[in-house]
Protein backbone atom coordinates (compact mmCIF):
# COMPACT_ATOMS: atom_id res chain seq x y z
CA UNK A 1 0.00 0.00 0.00
CA UNK A 2 1.38 3.65 -1.29
CA UNK A 3 0.96 5.98 2.24
CA UNK A 4 2.14 9.81 1.71
CA UNK A 5 5.75 8.42 3.02
CA UNK A 6 6.21 11.20 5.48
CA UNK A 7 4.44 14.03 7.08
CA UNK A 8 6.48 16.24 5.26
CA UNK A 9 5.07 14.67 2.51
CA UNK A 10 1.54 15.85 2.94
CA UNK A 11 2.27 19.43 2.23
CA UNK A 12 2.40 18.27 -1.67
CA UNK A 13 -0.72 16.37 -1.83
CA UNK A 14 -2.91 19.18 0.03
CA UNK A 15 -2.44 21.76 -2.28
CA UNK A 16 -3.71 19.71 -4.94
CA UNK A 17 -7.23 19.87 -3.04
CA UNK A 18 -7.40 23.86 -3.50
CA UNK A 19 -10.70 25.18 -3.81
CA UNK A 20 -12.23 21.95 -1.75
CA UNK A 21 -13.77 22.76 1.16
CA UNK A 22 -11.72 22.31 4.47
CA UNK A 23 -14.54 22.04 6.98
CA UNK A 24 -18.02 21.20 6.46
CA UNK A 25 -20.08 22.22 9.43
CA UNK A 26 -20.26 26.29 9.67
CA UNK A 27 -21.97 27.80 12.83
CA UNK A 28 -24.35 31.06 12.86
CA UNK A 29 -22.56 32.58 16.02
CA UNK A 30 -25.10 35.70 15.69
CA UNK A 31 -27.79 36.59 12.82
CA UNK A 32 -29.53 39.08 15.17
CA UNK A 33 -27.36 41.69 15.93
CA UNK A 34 -25.77 42.81 12.87
CA UNK A 35 -22.54 41.63 14.42
CA UNK A 36 -18.97 42.86 12.46
CA UNK A 37 -15.53 43.57 13.40
CA UNK A 38 -15.12 40.45 14.83
CA UNK A 39 -12.32 38.57 17.18
CA UNK A 40 -12.00 35.23 19.42
CA UNK A 41 -9.35 33.90 21.75
CA UNK A 42 -8.89 29.82 22.48
CA UNK A 43 -7.87 29.36 26.14
CA UNK A 44 -4.61 27.29 26.09
CA UNK A 45 -4.83 25.83 29.30
CA UNK A 46 -8.77 24.61 28.72
CA UNK A 47 -9.48 24.20 25.18
CA UNK A 48 -12.91 23.57 24.89
CA UNK A 49 -13.17 27.36 26.18
CA UNK A 50 -13.43 30.33 23.51
CA UNK A 51 -14.46 33.47 23.85
CA UNK A 52 -14.93 36.22 21.59
CA UNK A 53 -16.81 39.53 21.00
CA UNK A 54 -18.13 41.95 18.09
CA UNK A 55 -19.58 45.52 17.20
CA UNK A 56 -20.38 47.29 19.41
CA UNK A 57 -21.28 45.71 22.97
CA UNK A 58 -21.56 41.70 22.02
CA UNK A 59 -19.60 39.05 23.69
CA UNK A 60 -19.78 35.54 23.12
CA UNK A 61 -18.65 32.14 24.68
CA UNK A 62 -18.27 28.69 24.21
CA UNK A 63 -17.13 25.89 26.52
CA UNK A 64 -17.42 22.85 23.57
CA UNK A 65 -14.60 24.33 21.36
CA UNK A 66 -17.17 26.37 19.36
CA UNK A 67 -20.24 24.21 18.66
CA UNK A 68 -23.06 26.38 20.60
CA UNK A 69 -22.26 29.60 22.39
CA UNK A 70 -23.91 32.39 25.09
CA UNK A 71 -24.71 35.99 24.06
CA UNK A 72 -24.14 38.20 26.30
CA UNK A 73 -23.85 42.64 26.12
CA UNK A 74 -20.59 44.15 27.81
CA UNK A 75 -21.09 46.91 30.05
CA UNK A 76 -18.44 49.09 32.09
CA UNK A 77 -18.67 52.23 33.80
CA UNK A 78 -16.00 53.49 30.89
CA UNK A 79 -18.87 53.03 27.98
CA UNK A 80 -18.07 49.78 25.08
CA UNK A 81 -17.84 51.42 22.00
CA UNK A 82 -16.02 48.74 19.63
CA UNK A 83 -13.42 48.15 18.26
CA UNK A 84 -12.87 44.06 19.99
CA UNK A 85 -9.65 42.55 20.65
CA UNK A 86 -10.04 39.43 22.34
CA UNK A 87 -6.92 37.80 24.45
CA UNK A 88 -6.05 35.02 26.88
CA UNK A 89 -3.07 34.70 29.11
CA UNK A 90 -1.46 31.72 30.31
CA UNK A 91 -3.36 30.99 33.48
CA UNK A 92 -6.90 30.97 31.39
CA UNK A 93 -8.28 34.59 31.47
CA UNK A 94 -10.24 36.37 28.63
CA UNK A 95 -9.63 39.77 28.25
CA UNK A 96 -12.35 41.53 26.07
CA UNK A 97 -10.13 45.31 25.09
CA UNK A 98 -12.31 48.15 23.45
CA UNK A 99 -12.89 51.61 22.88
CA UNK A 100 -14.53 53.91 25.58
CA UNK A 101 -17.86 55.84 25.46
CA UNK A 102 -17.96 57.50 29.22
CA UNK A 103 -20.91 58.91 30.11
CA UNK A 104 -19.17 62.29 30.74
CA UNK A 105 -20.29 65.16 28.20
CA UNK A 106 -17.21 66.16 26.10
CA UNK A 107 -15.35 62.86 26.02
CA UNK A 108 -15.69 60.15 23.58
CA UNK A 109 -12.70 57.02 22.91
CA UNK A 110 -10.96 58.77 25.56
CA UNK A 111 -9.29 55.42 26.58
CA UNK A 112 -8.28 51.90 25.73
CA UNK A 113 -10.77 49.47 28.23
CA UNK A 114 -9.88 46.36 29.27
CA UNK A 115 -12.34 43.91 30.83
CA UNK A 116 -11.43 40.40 32.86
CA UNK A 117 -13.27 37.53 33.07
CA UNK A 118 -12.07 34.47 35.08
CA UNK A 119 -14.85 31.87 34.17
CA UNK A 120 -14.30 31.31 30.45
CA UNK A 121 -16.30 34.78 29.38
CA UNK A 122 -19.24 33.98 31.15
CA UNK A 123 -19.09 37.58 33.33
CA UNK A 124 -16.54 40.33 32.86
CA UNK A 125 -14.90 42.94 35.57
CA UNK A 126 -15.87 46.80 35.10
CA UNK A 127 -12.43 46.90 33.58
CA UNK A 128 -9.11 48.43 33.90
CA UNK A 129 -8.01 51.20 31.33
CA UNK A 130 -4.86 52.38 29.13
CA UNK A 131 -4.22 55.54 27.31
CA UNK A 132 -7.08 57.92 29.89
CA UNK A 133 -6.75 61.84 28.40
CA UNK A 134 -6.83 63.22 31.94
CA UNK A 135 -4.10 60.62 33.27
CA UNK A 136 -1.13 61.91 31.19
CA UNK A 137 0.13 65.49 30.46
CA UNK A 138 0.64 64.98 27.08
CA UNK A 139 -2.98 64.24 26.37
CA UNK A 140 -6.58 66.40 26.16
CA UNK A 141 -9.89 65.63 26.08
CA UNK A 142 -9.99 66.32 22.59
CA UNK A 143 -7.26 63.06 22.30
CA UNK A 144 -9.68 60.38 20.78
CA UNK A 145 -8.10 56.40 21.09
CA UNK A 146 -8.82 54.22 18.53
CA UNK A 147 -8.14 50.27 16.83
CA UNK A 148 -6.52 48.40 19.65
CA UNK A 149 -4.33 45.64 19.14
CA UNK A 150 -3.26 43.16 21.83
CA UNK A 151 -1.38 40.07 22.76
CA UNK A 152 0.10 38.25 26.15
CA UNK A 153 3.59 37.22 26.83
CA UNK A 154 3.83 33.07 25.91
CA UNK A 155 7.53 33.06 26.04
CA UNK A 156 9.55 31.78 28.97
CA UNK A 157 11.42 35.09 29.28
CA UNK A 158 10.86 37.31 32.49
CA UNK A 159 8.03 38.88 31.01
CA UNK A 160 6.27 36.17 30.53
CA UNK A 161 2.36 36.46 31.43
CA UNK A 162 2.67 40.45 30.36
CA UNK A 163 0.11 42.11 27.95
CA UNK A 164 0.71 44.54 25.63
CA UNK A 165 -1.43 46.80 23.99
CA UNK A 166 -1.29 49.41 20.86
CA UNK A 167 -3.50 51.71 19.29
CA UNK A 168 -3.81 55.10 17.74
CA UNK A 169 -4.50 58.13 19.64
CA UNK A 170 -6.02 61.09 17.38
CA UNK A 171 -5.32 64.29 18.45
CA UNK A 172 -8.74 65.01 16.91
CA UNK A 173 -10.43 62.31 15.30
CA UNK A 174 -11.59 63.56 11.61
CA UNK A 175 -10.47 66.57 11.65
CA UNK A 176 -8.51 68.32 8.70
CA UNK A 177 -6.17 70.67 10.32
CA UNK A 178 -2.48 70.28 9.48
CA UNK A 179 -1.65 70.46 13.01
CA UNK A 180 -3.74 67.47 14.31
CA UNK A 181 -1.99 63.97 13.54
CA UNK A 182 -2.60 60.72 14.43
CA UNK A 183 -0.03 58.64 16.48
CA UNK A 184 1.19 55.06 17.43
CA UNK A 185 0.87 54.46 21.59
CA UNK A 186 2.01 51.39 23.51
CA UNK A 187 1.26 49.95 27.53
CA UNK A 188 1.59 47.13 28.90
CA UNK A 189 0.61 45.29 32.38
CA UNK A 190 2.57 43.29 34.14
CA UNK A 191 -0.47 42.27 37.21
CA UNK A 192 -3.19 40.33 34.76
CA UNK A 193 -4.66 43.41 33.43
CA UNK A 194 -5.57 45.21 36.87
CA UNK A 195 -3.34 48.21 36.21
CA UNK A 196 -1.59 49.64 32.72
CA UNK A 197 1.62 51.33 32.21
CA UNK A 198 1.90 55.20 30.86
CA UNK A 199 1.47 54.74 27.38
CA UNK A 200 4.85 55.56 24.97
CA UNK A 201 4.47 56.63 21.78
CA UNK A 202 6.21 54.37 18.84
CA UNK A 203 6.00 56.56 15.46
CA UNK A 204 8.51 58.69 14.66
CA UNK A 205 6.29 61.12 12.58
CA UNK A 206 2.94 59.66 12.77
CA UNK A 207 -0.11 60.76 10.42
CA UNK A 208 -3.06 63.00 9.31
CA UNK A 209 -6.88 62.31 11.61
CA UNK A 210 -8.71 61.71 8.83
CA UNK A 211 -8.79 57.80 9.11
CA UNK A 212 -7.73 57.23 5.69
CA UNK A 213 -4.30 56.21 3.69
CA UNK A 214 -2.10 58.82 4.92
CA UNK A 215 -3.53 58.34 8.56
CA UNK A 216 -0.97 55.76 10.88
CA UNK A 217 -3.38 52.92 11.62
CA UNK A 218 -4.01 49.27 12.51
CA UNK A 219 -1.05 48.41 15.61
CA UNK A 220 -0.98 45.03 16.13
CA UNK A 221 2.07 43.78 18.40
CA UNK A 222 3.39 40.11 18.46
CA UNK A 223 5.88 38.44 21.02
CA UNK A 224 8.82 36.42 20.30
CA UNK A 225 10.32 33.79 21.83
CA UNK A 226 12.74 35.36 23.83
CA UNK A 227 10.31 38.06 25.29
CA UNK A 228 11.07 40.26 21.87
CA UNK A 229 8.40 42.77 21.82
CA UNK A 230 7.34 43.59 18.00
CA UNK A 231 4.84 45.88 16.72
CA UNK A 232 3.70 46.83 13.17
CA UNK A 233 0.91 49.52 11.85
CA UNK A 234 0.50 51.24 8.28
CA UNK A 235 0.25 54.81 7.35
CA UNK A 236 1.86 57.01 4.92
CA UNK A 237 5.16 55.27 5.16
CA UNK A 238 3.45 52.45 4.25
CA UNK A 239 3.86 48.93 6.58
CA UNK A 240 6.10 49.83 9.21
CA UNK A 241 7.97 48.34 12.10
CA UNK A 242 9.63 48.83 15.87
CA UNK A 243 10.85 46.52 18.29
CA UNK A 244 11.46 45.95 22.02
CA UNK A 245 14.35 43.82 23.09
CA UNK A 246 13.71 44.30 27.36
CA UNK A 247 9.49 43.78 27.52
CA UNK A 248 7.95 47.09 26.11
CA UNK A 249 10.47 49.26 28.09
CA UNK A 250 12.77 50.75 25.45
CA UNK A 251 12.39 50.89 21.47
CA UNK A 252 14.43 50.85 18.33
CA UNK A 253 15.28 54.48 17.75
CA UNK A 254 13.93 54.32 14.13
CA UNK A 255 10.83 52.83 12.18
CA UNK A 256 11.53 50.48 10.03
CA UNK A 257 10.16 50.48 6.25
CA UNK A 258 9.69 47.29 4.98
CA UNK A 259 7.17 47.68 2.46
CA UNK A 260 4.99 50.23 0.66
CA UNK A 261 1.12 49.34 0.60
CA UNK A 262 0.55 49.92 -2.70
CA UNK A 263 -2.81 51.75 -3.54
CA UNK A 264 -3.27 52.43 0.23
CA UNK A 265 -4.56 50.19 3.00
CA UNK A 266 -7.94 52.11 2.43
CA UNK A 267 -9.25 50.86 -0.78
CA UNK A 268 -12.73 49.92 -2.66
CA UNK A 269 -13.75 46.72 -3.20
CA UNK A 270 -17.41 46.66 -4.71
CA UNK A 271 -20.23 45.78 -2.34
CA UNK A 272 -18.60 46.75 0.88
CA UNK A 273 -19.21 49.98 2.55
CA UNK A 274 -15.66 50.22 3.70
CA UNK A 275 -12.45 47.64 3.16
CA UNK A 276 -9.08 47.90 4.18
CA UNK A 277 -5.54 46.57 3.84
CA UNK A 278 -4.39 47.11 8.09
CA UNK A 279 -1.45 44.68 8.45
CA UNK A 280 -1.70 41.70 11.15
CA UNK A 281 1.68 40.40 12.51
CA UNK A 282 2.52 37.24 13.97
CA UNK A 283 5.44 35.20 15.74
CA UNK A 284 6.74 31.47 15.63
CA UNK A 285 6.89 30.65 19.49
CA UNK A 286 6.94 26.70 18.54
CA UNK A 287 9.74 24.45 19.36
CA UNK A 288 9.91 23.63 15.35
CA UNK A 289 12.18 24.79 12.78
CA UNK A 290 10.54 27.88 11.72
CA UNK A 291 10.80 29.18 15.60
CA UNK A 292 11.75 33.01 16.00
CA UNK A 293 10.55 33.79 12.58
CA UNK A 294 8.27 36.81 12.37
CA UNK A 295 4.99 37.31 9.91
CA UNK A 296 3.37 40.25 8.57
CA UNK A 297 0.24 39.61 6.85
CA UNK A 298 -1.75 42.78 4.95
CA UNK A 299 -3.65 43.02 1.26
CA UNK A 300 -3.07 45.59 -1.14
CA UNK A 301 -4.08 46.63 -5.04
CA UNK A 302 -0.77 46.61 -6.33
CA UNK A 303 -2.26 44.46 -9.09
CA UNK A 304 -4.75 46.31 -9.60
CA UNK A 305 -8.22 48.03 -8.09
CA UNK A 306 -10.35 45.27 -9.25
CA UNK A 307 -7.47 42.28 -8.61
CA UNK A 308 -6.64 42.86 -4.45
CA UNK A 309 -4.73 40.08 -3.37
CA UNK A 310 -3.29 38.85 0.20
CA UNK A 311 0.16 39.65 1.27
CA UNK A 312 3.12 39.04 3.79
CA UNK A 313 6.91 39.50 4.57
CA UNK A 314 8.76 37.45 6.88
CA UNK A 315 11.88 38.16 9.30
CA UNK A 316 14.58 35.20 10.41
CA UNK A 317 16.80 37.70 12.08
CA UNK A 318 14.27 39.44 14.58
CA UNK A 319 12.74 42.08 12.20
CA UNK A 320 16.06 43.23 11.11
CA UNK A 321 15.74 42.18 7.43
CA UNK A 322 12.56 40.87 5.52
CA UNK A 323 11.19 38.97 2.69
CA UNK A 324 10.24 40.50 -0.63
CA UNK A 325 6.24 40.87 -0.34
CA UNK A 326 4.87 37.34 -1.22
CA UNK A 327 1.10 36.17 -2.25
CA UNK A 328 -0.73 33.79 0.27
CA UNK A 329 -3.88 33.57 -2.48
CA UNK A 330 -2.69 31.05 -5.02
CA UNK A 331 -5.37 31.72 -8.09
CA UNK A 332 -4.94 33.46 -10.90
CA UNK A 333 -8.84 34.73 -11.45
CA UNK A 334 -7.64 38.42 -10.96
CA UNK A 335 -10.54 38.41 -9.04
CA UNK A 336 -10.74 40.13 -5.33
CA UNK A 337 -9.38 38.48 -2.34
CA UNK A 338 -9.58 41.17 1.02
CA UNK A 339 -9.98 41.79 4.17
CA UNK A 340 -7.34 39.36 5.83
CA UNK A 341 -6.13 37.77 8.98
CA UNK A 342 -3.22 36.49 10.13
CA UNK A 343 -2.57 34.19 12.93
CA UNK A 344 -0.22 31.04 14.15
CA UNK A 345 -0.37 28.12 16.26
CA UNK A 346 1.76 28.49 18.96
CA UNK A 347 2.45 25.01 19.14
CA UNK A 348 2.75 23.96 15.40
CA UNK A 349 4.25 26.72 14.08
CA UNK A 350 1.12 26.30 11.45
CA UNK A 351 0.31 29.35 9.52
CA UNK A 352 -3.11 30.85 8.81
CA UNK A 353 -4.38 33.19 6.71
CA UNK A 354 -8.42 34.14 6.60
CA UNK A 355 -9.65 36.48 4.05
CA UNK A 356 -12.98 37.19 1.59
CA UNK A 357 -12.29 35.85 -1.89
CA UNK A 358 -13.92 35.89 -4.87
CA UNK A 359 -12.09 33.72 -7.35
CA UNK A 360 -14.74 31.01 -8.36
CA UNK A 361 -17.31 34.13 -9.26
CA UNK A 362 -17.90 37.47 -11.50
CA UNK A 363 -19.55 40.30 -9.77
CA UNK A 364 -19.71 40.23 -5.78
CA UNK A 365 -20.17 36.91 -4.67
CA UNK A 366 -17.54 36.19 -2.07
CA UNK A 367 -16.54 33.13 -0.37
CA UNK A 368 -14.70 32.57 2.86
CA UNK A 369 -11.46 31.38 2.22
CA UNK A 370 -8.56 29.99 4.68
CA UNK A 371 -4.80 29.48 3.82
CA UNK A 372 -2.25 27.35 5.42
CA UNK A 373 1.20 27.02 5.72
CA UNK A 374 3.15 23.96 7.29
CA UNK A 375 6.58 24.99 6.16
CA UNK A 376 7.40 28.59 7.27
CA UNK A 377 5.38 30.54 4.93
CA UNK A 378 7.21 28.89 1.70
CA UNK A 379 4.25 27.45 0.58
CA UNK A 380 0.32 28.28 1.32
CA UNK A 381 -2.61 25.89 0.56
CA UNK A 382 -5.95 27.72 0.20
CA UNK A 383 -9.25 26.06 1.03
CA UNK A 384 -12.90 27.01 0.87
CA UNK A 385 -14.41 27.10 4.07
CA UNK A 386 -18.10 28.83 3.61
CA UNK A 387 -20.55 26.56 2.89
CA UNK A 388 -23.35 29.45 1.16
CA UNK A 389 -21.59 31.72 -1.09
CA UNK A 390 -22.88 35.38 -0.27
CA UNK A 391 -23.34 38.64 -2.04
CA UNK A 392 -22.72 41.60 0.42
CA UNK A 393 -24.23 44.77 0.36
CA UNK A 394 -22.85 48.56 0.21
CA UNK A 395 -25.32 49.56 2.35
CA UNK A 396 -24.65 47.08 5.32
CA UNK A 397 -21.81 47.55 7.05
CA UNK A 398 -18.91 44.72 7.18
CA UNK A 399 -16.63 46.29 9.84
CA UNK A 400 -12.71 46.22 9.24
CA UNK A 401 -11.26 42.76 10.28
CA UNK A 402 -12.38 38.99 10.75
CA UNK A 403 -10.34 36.89 12.92
CA UNK A 404 -8.72 33.32 13.16
CA UNK A 405 -6.87 32.08 16.55
CA UNK A 406 -5.93 28.42 16.74
CA UNK A 407 -3.93 26.36 19.22
CA UNK A 408 -1.89 22.87 18.96
CA UNK A 409 -4.39 22.23 15.55
CA UNK A 410 -7.65 23.62 16.98
CA UNK A 411 -8.32 26.24 14.16
CA UNK A 412 -11.25 28.37 14.88
CA UNK A 413 -12.11 31.11 11.94
CA UNK A 414 -14.68 34.05 12.64
CA UNK A 415 -16.31 35.98 9.64
CA UNK A 416 -19.30 37.84 8.50
CA UNK A 417 -21.56 37.15 5.90
CA UNK A 418 -25.38 38.08 4.26
CA UNK A 419 -27.80 36.15 4.38
CA UNK A 420 -31.46 37.21 3.27
CA UNK A 421 -30.25 40.65 4.01
CA UNK A 422 -29.15 40.15 7.14
CA UNK A 423 -25.65 40.32 8.48
CA UNK A 424 -24.36 37.07 10.18
CA UNK A 425 -21.68 35.95 12.33
CA UNK A 426 -20.09 32.52 11.26
CA UNK A 427 -17.16 29.99 12.82
CA UNK A 428 -16.29 27.01 10.71
CA UNK A 429 -15.94 23.61 12.87
CA UNK A 430 -12.84 22.55 11.79
CA UNK A 431 -12.88 19.11 14.10
CA UNK A 432 -10.12 16.24 14.84
CA UNK A 433 -11.79 14.42 12.03
CA UNK A 434 -11.82 17.24 9.58
CA UNK A 435 -7.88 16.53 9.82
CA UNK A 436 -8.05 12.92 8.25
CA UNK A 437 -7.46 15.11 4.86
CA UNK A 438 -4.16 15.36 6.40
CA UNK A 439 -3.78 12.06 7.50
CA UNK A 440 -5.45 10.45 4.47
CA UNK A 441 -4.76 6.56 4.50
CA UNK A 442 -5.73 4.87 0.65
CA UNK A 443 -7.64 1.42 1.68
CA UNK A 444 -5.29 -1.47 2.48
CA UNK A 445 -5.58 -5.12 2.06
CA UNK A 446 -5.50 -5.70 6.62
CA UNK A 447 -7.46 -3.29 8.14
CA UNK A 448 -10.83 -1.62 7.46
CA UNK A 449 -13.21 0.19 9.45
CA UNK A 450 -11.63 2.13 11.65
CA UNK A 451 -13.94 4.69 14.14
CA UNK A 452 -13.12 6.45 17.41
CA UNK A 453 -15.68 6.98 20.27
CA UNK A 454 -14.87 9.89 23.06
CA UNK A 455 -16.14 8.51 26.41
CA UNK A 456 -17.81 10.71 28.86
CA UNK A 457 -16.29 14.13 30.02
CA UNK A 458 -13.40 13.07 27.89
CA UNK A 459 -11.74 10.63 29.92
CA UNK A 460 -11.75 7.63 27.54
CA UNK A 461 -11.71 7.18 24.10
CA UNK A 462 -12.80 4.17 22.47
CA UNK A 463 -10.38 2.73 18.78
CA UNK A 464 -12.25 0.04 16.97
CA UNK A 465 -10.73 -1.44 13.78
CA UNK A 466 -10.90 -4.33 11.60
CA UNK A 467 -8.04 -7.04 10.91
CA UNK A 468 -8.77 -8.86 7.40
CA UNK A 469 -6.37 -11.12 8.08
CA UNK A 470 -4.15 -12.65 11.36
CA UNK A 471 -1.12 -10.26 11.72
CA UNK A 472 1.78 -8.58 13.97
CA UNK A 473 0.05 -5.38 15.13
CA UNK A 474 1.71 -1.77 16.29
CA UNK A 475 -0.61 0.73 18.20
CA UNK A 476 0.43 3.86 19.37
CA UNK A 477 -0.44 7.54 19.82
CA UNK A 478 1.27 10.18 17.83
CA UNK A 479 1.07 14.46 17.32
CA UNK A 480 0.09 16.01 14.60
CA UNK A 481 3.88 16.83 13.50
CA UNK A 482 3.73 12.46 12.98
CA UNK A 483 5.86 12.20 16.68
CA UNK A 484 4.97 9.27 19.17
CA UNK A 485 3.68 10.31 21.95
CA UNK A 486 2.39 7.10 23.93
CA UNK A 487 3.06 3.40 23.11
CA UNK A 488 -0.05 1.08 23.52
CA UNK A 489 1.40 -2.16 21.94
CA UNK A 490 4.00 -3.24 19.30
CA UNK A 491 4.65 -6.49 18.02
CA UNK A 492 1.55 -8.01 19.09
CA UNK A 493 0.10 -10.77 17.43
CA UNK A 494 -3.72 -10.38 17.09
CA UNK A 495 -6.57 -12.81 14.82
CA UNK A 496 -8.55 -11.19 11.98
CA UNK A 497 -11.97 -9.94 12.83
CA UNK A 498 -13.24 -6.80 14.75
CA UNK A 499 -11.01 -4.85 17.45
CA UNK A 500 -11.37 -2.10 20.23
CA UNK A 501 -8.83 -0.21 22.55
CA UNK A 502 -10.18 2.03 24.91
CA UNK A 503 -7.33 4.75 25.71
CA UNK A 504 -7.32 6.18 29.17
CA UNK A 505 -6.57 9.65 29.10
CA UNK A 506 -5.35 10.31 32.69
CA UNK A 507 -2.93 7.97 32.27
CA UNK A 508 -1.53 9.20 28.92
CA UNK A 509 -0.79 12.72 29.89
CA UNK A 510 -1.53 13.62 27.33
CA UNK A 511 -1.85 17.93 27.02
CA UNK A 512 -4.89 19.13 25.28
CA UNK A 513 -4.56 19.45 21.74
CA UNK A 514 -4.99 17.19 18.69
CA UNK A 515 -3.58 13.43 18.51
CA UNK A 516 -4.24 10.28 16.13
CA UNK A 517 -4.09 6.51 16.56
CA UNK A 518 -1.44 5.21 14.41
CA UNK A 519 -1.76 1.50 13.91
CA UNK A 520 0.59 -0.66 11.81
CA UNK A 521 -0.71 -3.93 10.04
CA UNK A 522 2.06 -4.53 7.81
CA UNK A 523 2.69 -2.56 5.30
CA UNK A 524 -0.75 -1.36 6.05
CA UNK A 525 -1.13 2.16 8.25
CA UNK A 526 -3.84 3.73 9.17
CA UNK A 527 -4.75 6.96 11.45
CA UNK A 528 -7.26 8.06 13.03
CA UNK A 529 -7.94 12.13 14.90
CA UNK A 530 -9.55 12.66 18.14
CA UNK A 531 -9.31 15.78 20.84
CA UNK A 532 -7.71 15.82 23.93
CA UNK A 533 -8.93 18.94 26.31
Amino acid sequence: MKFLKTFLGQSIFLCLLTSTLFAQQNICIDSTNSAEELSLALCPSCINKIAAGSNITNFYNSSDTGRTWHHGTMQSTYGVYGDPTLICDTAGNFYFIHLSNPPIKGYWLDRMVCQKSTDGGITWSNGSYAGHVQDYVHSSPERNQDKPGAVVDFSHSPYRGHIYLSWTQFDKYDSHLSTDSSHIFFAQSDDTGNSWSPPIRLDNKGGDCLDGDLTDEGAVPCVGPEGEVYVAWAGPNGLVFKKSMDGGLNWSAEEKKITPIIGGWDYDVSGIFRSNGLPMICCDLSNGPYRGTIYIGWSDQRNGSDNTDIWYVKSTDKGETWSPPLRINNDDSHRQQFMTWLSIDPVTGYLYSLFYDRREHGGDTTDVYLAVSKDGGNNFCNFRINDRHFVPKESVFFGDYIDVAAYNNIVRPMWMQLYKYKLCMYTAIINPGDLDWALYTPPGPMVSNSSCEIGGNNESIWFTYNLENMGRINLSVIDMQGKQVYSIFSNRMMKEGPHEYLLDVKKTNLNPGVYAYKLEAGEDKRYKTFLVY
